[in-house]
């Protein structure tokens, strides 16, 4: 299935430019080492830019998915708008990959929706709150997406 869009009309302010300090930092750590940090698992996704046409790479949150693939949400922190990574994944999903630990995977990235979607959302908030706080703010569908690693 496609990449849907969802924009909202209302919810929390956009993180803006003030965190790339902050996402240098996690994404150090991200390539570095597994495990935790700030009680995440946290990967670095490197999208196309769908203008652009460059690499972009941002660190995200990562939950285990069946398979060896991975699910990140695209909250924006209840912002009505995606992030500009999720569109870049809709522009280019066969383009992506993920580093973690020290290894960097090819990855295809999967919008999920319907039931799929709702049993990720539910194992998903319930290993990190601060998801169910954001999709309360803001009046859009939070997209979850799978990395599945390619052949």
């Amino acid at each position: 299935m496609t990449f849907t869009h969802p924009t909202g009309t209302h919810g929390a302010r956009q993180p803006g430019r003030g965190f790339r300090w902050m996402n240098r930092l996690l994404m150090r750590r991200a390539r570095r080492a597994e495990g935790t940090t700030m009680g995440m698992n946290l990967l670095v996704l490197t999208t196309l830019g769908r203008k652009s046409g460059q690499p972009r790479s941002n660190p995200l949150a990562s939950f285990p998915g069946p398979d060896g693939s991975w699910l990140v949400v695209a909250s924006a922190g209840g912002a009505p708008a995606n992030p500009a990574w999720y569109l870049n994944l809709a522009a280019h999903p066969d383009q992506v990959t993920v580093e973690q630990g020290g290894r960097k995977v090819a990855v295809t990235a999967t919008e999920l929706h319907g039931a799929e979607r709702a049993e990720a959302w539910q194992k998903i908030t319930a290993q990190a709150a601060n998801f169910r706080r954001y999709e309360q703010v803001t009046d859009r569908e939070i997209p979850v997406i799978r990395l599945t690693p390619r052949a």
